[in-house]
């Protein structure tokens, strides 16, 4: 069982602190900072205000010594590419969310300065050279907080019904976090005696055949895969896990407040002001290459106990002990 002291222990804290004061910058200029989303606003504008808050806070405020450009694009490669390919003429700092716009963002431009937020494993995705010395045009904070994130996922599940032994695994296809996740579970599975049965998806449309898909090899959970795609459908995932009596481990707490069972993830909002302080930086003259990556300052354990109650999970004292947050 996990020990939350002991995992909050493993976590690395970030690197740069929010300062209790305006930071100075240059003087004559209005920096254009392009704030791109792999979604749509709906779902990603509590993200966009967070960031404009923080911002605002290190003194930077947009339509006076910024102007903040958003861009909304659905979570498809050649979407982004395409978007950002004429984004990056239009401003000096590119700010990306999740992995996939990342992935965009390296292959369309090597010298805008850049800082990408919720990825998963940047070093793995070949994004930078290594968490310390990123190198290149690009920094910013990772998704997870260590390599063990994902059996940790595995583990919430396996605490919550002893008697699992068949997880299914919910994946985007083509989605660059599928590699390291599943790495992460695959350590962990064979010691608590689960067998991982992978389920790919590449549309909302998908979903509905890959639970079916999930209760015909007879599922007993499912942990989901953090990206662009499961935290834009989170709330038909979490419907579709209820409908089939699967309880659901999520990387999103987002998806547990809609009716997941189970999530341990990191603080999206936290991360804006780890996001404007790179940002900050960037504009006072500092090199991405040269400002280490940082890790999540913010981790949550959410549970949801009318879902818990719903299918039938009792969840041990224990854990619900270890909470950040029980949803009843």
């Amino acid at each position: 069982m996990i020990d939350r002291r002991a995992f909050i222990s493993d976590i690395t804290l970030g690197l740069l602190a929010a300062p209790l004061v305006a930071e100075a910058q240059p003087t004559g200029k209005v920096w254009r900072i392009g704030d791109v989303f792999a979604g749509a606003a709906e779902v990603s504008e509590v993200l966009t205000k967070a960031l404009e808050d923080r911002l605002a806070d290190r003194g930077y405020v947009n339509g006076r010594n910024i102007r903040l450009i958003h861009q909304f694009v659905p979570p498809e490669p050649a979407r982004l590419e395409e978007a950002l390919a004429i984004l990056i003429s239009k401003i000096d700092v590119l700010v990306v969310w999740g992995t996939v716009s990342a992935v965009a963002a390296k292959k369309v431009t090597r010298t805008l300065p850049t800082v990408f937020l919720t990825v998963g494993d940047p070093v793995a995705i070949g994004l930078v050279k290594s968490l310390a010395r990123p190198g290149g045009n690009m920094t910013g904070v990772t998704f997870e907080a260590s390599a063990e994130t994902y059996g940790k996922r595995l583990q919430l599940l396996k605490d919550l019904q002893p008697d699992l032994r068949r997880v299914a695994v919910l994946r985007a296809a083509g989605d660059s976090n599928v590699g390291p996740a599943m790495a992460s579970l695959a350590r962990l599975a064979p010691q608590l005696e689960i067998q991982l049965q992978s389920v790919d998806v590449r549309s909302a449309a998908d979903l509905e055949r890959a639970f079916a898909t999930m209760k015909s090899k007879r599922a007993q959970g499912v942990v989901v895969v953090a990206g662009a795609f499961t935290y834009l459908n989170r709330q038909r995932i979490v419907e579709l896990a209820l409908t089939h009596h699967l309880p659901s481990s999520l990387p999103f707490k987002e998806a547990v407040a809609v009716g997941g069972l189970v999530s341990l993830g990191p603080d999206l909002v936290e991360m804006a002001r780890q996001g404007a302080a790179y940002v900050g930086k960037i504009i006072n003259g500092s090199n991405p290459g040269d400002l280490p990556v940082e890790q999540p300052t913010r981790y949550e354990l959410l549970i949801n106990r009318k879902t818990a109650k719903a299918l039938g999970v009792t969840i041990p004292q224990s854990l619900l002990q270890r909470a950040d947050q029980v949803i009843e």
